[in-house]
């Protein structure tokens, strides 16, 4: 559907407004998304969906992540999305950054609030495409996060999928996805390195173990360690 003209106009401003920042970093960006945000309030959900998708149009990784941050902030409107939504949001996404917008922000959360089916997270593991292997990692982190005992069955089922990928966007995701797993339930993911050991990726056993062991992904060497030595 072609946007209206105020969705148009909105969008530009949008554009411009970025493109004036003197810094483009996070906080400066959320900022702006604020005051956007409290102008869209009592926009419709196919209001604030059409503005996304407007902006998304550019293909560039800040106005990504502004345009996901706009739909997340609007609670109707993130509440109304549904799976073919957020096919459409997640296309082009093919950079580290723009995948974990998507899953931190869209696929995870619409996936533990039961609006994305399992079998469709899956069928991204399954993917040729590894930025959608790598969604469907990030996707389980706020599983994890929430931690209830369905939950963690889903964030397995997704991390066996992918164990023996070999794929260093996919084999970092999959550490993550395991790390933030370990926070909560330690046992699993402990359980889960011994199971699936000879399919793992070193870097997983190595950052997991460490997680697991310290609380840190790489553990910090001691001071002039080396010097004394």
């Amino acid at each position: 559907m072609k946007p209206s003209a105020e969705i148009v106009r909105l969008a530009a401003e949008i554009r411009s407004r970025l493109h004036a920042l003197p810094n483009a970093s996070t906080s400066p960006v959320r900022e702006l998304r604020r005051e956007f945000s409290k102008r869209i309030k009592s926009a419709t959900p196919e209001s604030v969906l059409s503005l996304a998708l407007h902006l998304l149009g550019d293909n560039s990784e800040t106005l990504r992540f502004f345009a996901y941050e706009l739909l997340t902030k609007h609670k109707a409107g993130f509440g109304q999305l549904t799976e073919h939504d957020l096919l459409r949001l997640g296309d082009g996404i093919d950079s580290w950054s723009s995948v974990d917008c998507f899953g931190l922000y869209l696929s995870g959360p619409m996936w533990a609030n039961g609006k994305v089916p399992s079998k469709a997270i899956a069928g991204w593991a399954r993917s040729h495409d590894l930025w959608w292997r790598r969604a469907a990692l990030v996707s389980t982190v706020p599983l994890s996060r929430r931690g209830k005992s369905d939950d963690i069955v889903n964030v397995r089922r997704v991390c066996v999928l992918l164990a023996a990928d070999r794929e260093d966007m996919v084999v970092k995701a999959l550490s993550w996805a395991l790390r933030e797993l370990a926070k909560k339930h330690p046992d699993e993911a402990r359980a889960f390195l011994a199971k699936h050991k000879q399919a793992l990726a070193a870097r997983v056993l190595r950052e997991v173990n460490n997680k697991l062991s310290t609380g840190l992904k790489t553990p910090r060497s001691r001071a002039g360690f080396r010097g004394a030595h």
